[in-house]
């Protein structure tokens, strides 16, 4: 009697608990967009915004507290990623290879950067990190754009999970609008984080150069709406779901245009970041219950059932991660409350 009952429940148990990996996973990615865009905003904007080397030094604390630990976000995603989904995991992973590892060098790079910039006496080696700043912030939100659009959009996946993409089957139209609209989004985000932390000229330059690009990024966004409409099936998908995120996103520009104009940069950064989580919080709707959509047909794609793990393996996941993250979130949350003055450039005369 007990036999049939205890197939039935381990029958039910992946579908439930695959499900729910999905969505934590989403769910850290989408904050990981919105705590490291600010950062990489504000990292490209060191080399837009400052003048001078205190100005750049004052940037680059402004997010000393916290860059690092917006980053652990991206490895929980993809730690997550490779214990409950191991075959979505292995064939993203395999078939962007190359992206993938420019990404890591991009992030070791910056962070190395963030460190020995102040370390450097002579100037030459301090210009040389801070244009590895500049060129990293830029091109990590650009590639993690591409590879997101691409999920999208689809890729030749075959029967066996493998993953054989071609140079135009990841950089084409699509997915550089994609990355380029990731790109600004978080430059915009940026500099409004900018606006929070920084006092007098510098933070005045930062609230005039994101009202410039709220225009530029407002296109930018519908080129890109318009175009995963056309070239890519989530909206067939989840039709009515995306349309109401389209909706809520074009809500949430304009709030920021607006509040940017009444110098209101709290509300302004709150509305770009809730852009950021509607854009991405977009991408695992339209493609659920999809984890990668293969150019091949339906039948090869990989989805939340056939790419995750065992029940058992899922089952305890949930136990840890229940009993840790809310002291990850707590520890977050407080070191934000604690480093949440504004600085200026007297607080960062000995470097």
């Amino acid at each position: 009697m007990n036999r049939p009952i205890r197939s039935a429940w381990m029958e039910v148990i992946p579908l439930s608990l695959s499900e729910l990996w999905f969505l934590l996973i989403a769910v850290l990615f989408v904050g990981f967009f919105f705590l490291e865009g600010f950062d990489f905003g504000v990292g490209m904007s060191t080399g837009i915004i400052a003048k001078t080397d205190r100005e750049r030094r004052t940037l680059i604390n402004s997010i000393g507290p916290f860059w690092d630990g917006n980053e652990v976000w991206l490895i929980t995603a993809g730690g997550a990623m490779f214990a409950a989904f191991p075959h979505w995991y292995a064939t993203l992973f395999s078939g962007f290879y190359l992206p993938l590892v420019v990404v890591l060098l991009a992030l070791i790079g910056r962070g190395v950067a963030f460190e020995f910039r102040s370390k450097m006496k002579q100037q030459r080696w301090r210009k040389t990190w801070d244009i590895i700043i500049v060129v990293s912030s830029a091109l990590l939100p650009f590639l993690f754009g591409v590879v997101f659009a691409t999920l999208m959009k689809g890729l030749p996946i075959d029967g066996e999970m493998q993953l054989r993409a071609g140079f135009l089957d990841i950089v084409n139209p699509y997915t550089v609008i994609g990355g380029l609209s990731v790109t600004l989004l978080c430059l915009v985000h940026g500099l409004l984080f900018a606006t929070l932390r920084t006092v007098g000229d510098l933070r005045a330059r930062a609230l005039k150069t994101a009202q410039k690009l709220m225009l530029p990024l407002a296109a930018l966004l519908a080129v890109y709406a318009l175009m995963t409409y056309f070239m890519t099936d989530v909206f067939a998908v989840r039709g009515w779901a995306l349309w109401i995120m389209v909706v809520l996103g074009a809500v949430s520009l304009a709030l920021a245009a607006y509040f940017v104009r009444q110098k209101r940069e709290g509300w302004a950064f709150g509305m770009t970041g809730a852009v950021i989580a509607i854009a991405f919080s977009s991408v695992f709707i339209g493609l659920f219950p999809r984890v990668m959509v293969s150019s091949f047909g339906a039948a090869y794609d990989l989805t939340v059932y056939n790419a995750a793990s065992g029940a058992y393996s899922l089952k305890v996941m949930t136990i840890v991660a229940c009993t840790l993250l809310p002291f990850v979130l707590g520890y977050q949350i407080w070191s934000y409350y604690i480093f949440r003055k504004r600085l200026n450039e007297q607080h960062h005369l000995e470097y």
